[in-house]
């Protein structure tokens, strides 16, 4: 084990100088066999797709997801970051189904998580809510500017306490997985790969944030907080929410990343 973390340790430092910013519960196995989306066949799939992601914080913002074809869904205005408490109700889960993952405390130029992983890991809803966007296409292009491609394949969720979470770097996103679908916390979202800026090692780029403008704000959307502490404690089956701290982000910047 301690051979294993020291190579997590290795390959973690090597992806963030590299620039990809540039279990109680988290099952939820579905009854049936997991279908996913095929990035190939976007022309007929059923969801279209937006191109999130992390990039560097120097690059211009934008209040676009990219390309036109953005997934947007319409959630209740009442779900909202500035609640001072999470609802009594919500559930978080560790967002990675697997037994050998490990993550850092610390990540290339913005607040965020890479969660180092075997490619094809489960990607699970990290609490239930509506799903905001979901790019089933990868068209990130090695040497162009930061931007909303960097994540690849990628899907973000509005949580019932009224954070968002996102996950990038998929190699699949599940069918049905679509903008303005409920998830429940556990449920399958995707499969863990290397698309977009992922500096070709498999991890999730994991980023937690307030909803704001909740479509197009990729720069938002990578990551506002750091989700270290929370990650320790839903992988050991407890509930930490970052509800205090994503609101206290929103007050202080106005949602300006």
């Amino acid at each position: 084990m301690r051979l294993l973390r020291t190579l997590s340790g290795l390959t973690i430092a090597a992806v963030c100088l590299a620039g990809c910013g540039g279990s109680n519960g988290g099952s939820a196995s579905p009854a049936a066999t997991p279908q996913f989306v095929d990035p190939a066949a976007q022309a007929s799939s059923a969801g279209p797709a937006s191109a999130p992601v992390e990039a560097a914080p120097s690059a211009p913002a934008s209040a676009s997801a990219g390309p036109s074809a953005s997934a947007k869904a319409k959630p209740s205005a009442s779900a909202s970051a500035s609640a001072a408490t999470k609802p009594a109700s919500v559930k978080y889960v560790f967002p990675v189904d697997a037994s050998n993952v490990d993550w850092s405390n610390t990540h290339s130029k913005y607040p965020g998580t890479d969660l180092f992983v075997n490619c094809g890991s489960r990607f699970v809803a990290t609490t239930s809510g509506v799903v905001l966007e979901v790019s089933l296409k990868d068209t990130y292009v090695e040497g162009n500017p930061d931007g909303p491609a960097n994540g690849g394949l990628s899907v973000s969720i509005m949580g019932d306490d009224g954070v968002r979470y996102y996950g990038s770097h998929l190699s699949k996103v599940q069918s049905g997985i679509e903008a303005g679908a409920r998830v429940k916390a556990g449920q399958l979202l995707g499969l863990t790969g290397k698309t977009g800026n992922a500096s070709n090692v498999c991890h999730l780029h994991y980023g937690v944030s307030a909803p704001c403008a909740k479509t197009g704000d990729w720069k938002v959307r990578r990551g506002v907080v750091w989700p270290y502490t929370y990650l320790a404690s839903w992988r050991a089956g407890g509930q930490k929410s970052p509800v205090e701290a994503v609101t206290a982000w929103e007050k202080k910047s106005g949602c300006k990343a």
